[in-house]
């Protein structure tokens, strides 16, 4: 089920958020945590990546999702650890450790657990997936989040990154430097295969942008449509799922950041 006014969700949609809610988990979160939810939206609204340091981060996470983790942590959505154990008149049998980034309590034990997914391999999908089932069968939360990056952002990665080395007149390995972003030589030598092919050759921008985005972002990595298709097919089911895709939008250039700032902050004030 995607969203709809049960919750608030409008100022998002509006930033190019993609929001799925699975399993009535938009009526759970509305009814039993909307703190949670107001929580969630503001961090988000909030959130901004430089594409310096999309490029920076060579494809680990970026410090815009540090940042995320961060903001979150400050509210109350730290990690958790969940032990559950069976036992067979009294002699413990199995016991099973779940691992979650960020978990909010409420009222002492009703939990919200959330994963961030911005660049791992797209398996960690089922990972995540699979520890909510469990948790959820044994009563340990109540809704299971996931963050990763939306369509929009998956398909103008390239794009974001072209003009970035545009912008910055970017045309050469030294020239990537100063943004430490240094290719192994089997990179160097793809990128400058197309840049010197007889045939239909590339610009320097055009090769990086394109063997940087399909190793670093390829569509083997997490993102909307991976995760999206495993929750189609049932992975996870049935706890309440709440799905969140990262926009384009959030990815900031040195000459429109504050432009973004601004649009943000006339956002919250209509909200409230």
């Amino acid at each position: 089920m995607k969203h709809n006014d049960i919750l608030d969700t409008k100022g998002l949609i509006a930033k190019g958020y993609q929001i799925e809610f699975h399993s009535h988990a938009q009526a759970i979160l509305a009814l039993d945590f909307p703190q949670a939810w107001e929580e969630l939206k503001g961090t988000l609204l909030n959130l901004t990546i430089p594409i310096e340091e999309i490029i920076g981060s060579g494809g680990g996470e970026a410090k815009g999702t540090q940042r995320l983790r961060r903001r979150l942590a400050e509210l109350g959505w730290n990690k958790g650890n969940f032990k559950i154990e069976k036992k067979i008149n009294d002699i413990p049998r199995e016991s099973i450790s779940h691992e979650v980034d960020h978990v909010r309590i409420f009222d002492g034990e009703q939990v919200i657990a959330l994963e961030i997914e911005w660049n791992n391999k797209d398996p960690f999908f089922d990972r995540d997936l699979e520890n909510f089932k469990r948790l959820h069968a044994e009563g340990a939360i109540s809704i299971g989040i996931i963050i990763t990056r939306g369509s929009s952002l998956q398909d103008e990665m390239k794009g974001l990154v072209r003009r970035f080395l545009a912008q910055r007149n970017v045309v050469s390995f030294a020239d990537l430097e100063q943004y430490g972003v240094s290719p192994t030589q089997r990179q160097r030598k793809a990128i400058m295969k197309r840049v010197e092919r007889d045939v239909n050759p590339l610009t320097f921008s055009e090769a990086f942008a394109d063997g940087f985005v399909a190793d670093k972002f390829g569509a083997a990595t997490t993102h909307w449509r991976k995760l999206e298709d495993r929750v189609h097919r049932g992975v996870g089911n049935p706890c309440p799922l709440i799905l969140i895709g990262l926009p384009d939008q959030i990815v900031t250039f040195e000459d429109d950041v504050n432009a973004v700032l601004k649009e943000v902050m006339e956002q919250e004030d209509e909200q409230n």
